[in-house]
């Protein structure tokens, strides 16, 4: 007995020193990343957060909402300064997520999501803005036009979550973690180190069939993953977008914004029939886009049809 109990007890020693290690490597790591990719733009108090935003040009104003997983410098790689040269555009930090807060875990919920960033149209006194989404951030777009549609002009959303997908990439498996004290150890531990060795491959699947370049961790803000913060906010809502886009479902119907939505149809991440489907069967004059040979990440690697896209969608905003 005495040796078992020995065995034990060095066995959980030993567990014990890999995840101090593991959790002192992240801290570095998380450090540096920080002071390399410091805030750039300007903090808002909310209902249930804070959101950090960048803002800048003027004009008709855009709203540009990122996806699951990214930050406002997804937007910044190209289409925050093409845009800014006519119009007044907002790129935000979702909640959580890049250098925003969420007070807690319930403010990942795709209408708590949506009802964070309607306060902030309301506290910044925006005018009926053009909501540029990307992925997560379409589907929360999407809430934002059903639950708080008198604060909207349109939505013009790029490669959008719109229905629930029963299955993602194997890539997207490492944010798996359902329970939120699991979910914290692995981002304290596990989670950079993995990202560090999975990365290359998991933005390889972001991208596909195109190539990703080589500037975007830092130029698009890939660097700001390798934080304790990211992969919990992105596990969060990663498992917080099955709650409620079923039922986002039953009131597509019920929207009366102008709606445009553009895909890849060799999009990696989410089944584009699929999701153009969801919306196009109810709201048959959504004005689409589809692009062969085209990912997930359109705003990075195709930024002429994104901007021509989005011309298009405020021409129809801005000129009722």
């Amino acid at each position: 007995m005495d040796t078992v109990l020995t065995v034990l007890a060095a066995m959980a020693l030993l567990v014990m020193v890999v995840l101090l290690g593991f959790a002192g490597f992240t801290a570095m790591v998380a450090g540096k990343v920080s002071k390399a990719m410091k805030p750039v733009g300007a903090f808002q108090d909310v209902t249930g957060g804070r959101l950090h935003y960048v803002e800048k040009g003027e004009g008709p104003t855009l709203l540009l909402i990122h996806g699951l997983g990214g930050n406002l410098h997804n937007f910044g790689y190209t289409m925050i300064d093409r845009l800014a040269k006519r119009y007044h555009v907002i790129a935000i930090d979702r909640p959580g997520c890049g250098h925003s807060e969420r007070d807690s875990d319930d403010m990942a919920r795709l209408p708590n999501q949506a009802a964070m960033i309607a306060d902030f149209i309301r506290r910044k006194g925006l005018q009926k803005p053009l909501i540029v989404g990307h992925s997560l951030g379409g589907a929360i777009s999407l809430r934002m036009a059903i639950d708080h549609p008198e604060l909207l002009g349109g939505l013009a959303m790029l490669a959008p979550l719109t229905a629930i997908q029963e299955s993602a990439p194997a890539v997207f498996n490492g944010l798996h973690a359902p329970n939120p004290a699991v979910r914290g150890l692995i981002a304290n531990t596990f989670a950079v180190p993995a990202s560090i060795r999975n990365g290359a491959a998991v933005v390889g699947t972001i991208f596909a069939p195109e190539p990703v370049p080589e500037d975007f961790r830092t130029r698009g803000g890939g660097l700001l993953s390798l934080r304790p913060v990211a992969f919990y906010a992105a596990s969060t809502d990663m498992h917080a977008v099955p709650l409620d886009i079923a039922e986002q479902q039953d009131h597509y119907a019920q929207i009366k914004l102008p709606l445009g939505m553009l895909y890849g149809d060799d999009d990696a991440v989410l089944v584009a029939d699929k999701h153009i489907e969801a919306i196009q069967s109810v709201l048959p004059d959504l004005h689409l886009v589809r692009m062969s040979g085209v990912g997930h990440m359109p705003l990075v690697t195709q930024p002429d049809a994104c901007e021509g896209f989005i011309d298009d969608m405020a021409k129809r905003v801005f000129a009722s």
